[in-house]
């Protein structure tokens, strides 16, 4: 990573600036399901003045049962795949939407540091998950390198251009 690639806070609200052109464009609200990025998605939407036209609601879902409790991720899916998996980001994202009232949804889980990795879900991992309503979820997997302020910032601004991607037919 050199620091070309590394979102500034000016990156980021570019990339906010950006979802919120094309929620508007598209009259949709945007909904936030969030893990280890602890809000920050969901703060960088809202710094924009006027983000009550498009910005409806975020879930800070950090332990199991605020999963399960919020954003209605199946037990047995944290079970099998644990937190920071496809499948769980996947239902964070569905459940976001099922929940509020959003026309498109991201959603964030995964390792921000300094521990809690493992050999298979080493400190970086992450899994960002978009879906617009009437339309199918898709995650992907992301590896981000540097400290918990580097991980963390670097989801948030990969979850920003996904859902612009996702607003941009």
């Amino acid at each position: 990573m050199n620091a070309y690639d590394f979102p500034t806070d000016e990156r980021l609200r570019e990339l906010a600036e950006q979802v919120a052109d094309k929620a508007r464009q598209h009259r949709l609200m945007v909904v936030t399901a969030e893990s280890c990025t602890g809000g920050w998605i969901a703060k960088v939407l809202t710094d924009l003045p006027g983000s009550s036209a498009w910005f409806e609601a975020g879930a800070v879902a950090y332990s199991y049962e605020a999963k399960e409790a919020l954003l209605g991720v199946n037990p047995r899916t944290l079970e099998r795949f644990g937190a920071v998996s496809e499948e769980t980001a996947l239902e964070m994202v569905s459940g976001a939407l099922a929940r509020f009232g959003a026309g498109v949804a991201v959603a964030v889980t995964g390792i921000a540091g300094p521990s809690g990795g493992t050999p298979d879900k080493p400190v970086g991992t992450v899994w960002i998950a978009w879906k617009r309503r009437g339309g199918y979820a898709h995650a992907r997997l992301f590896h981000f390198d540097g400290d918990r302020d580097a991980v963390r910032r670097l989801t948030v601004a990969a979850a920003l251009t996904g859902t612009w991607q996702e607003l941009t037919p």
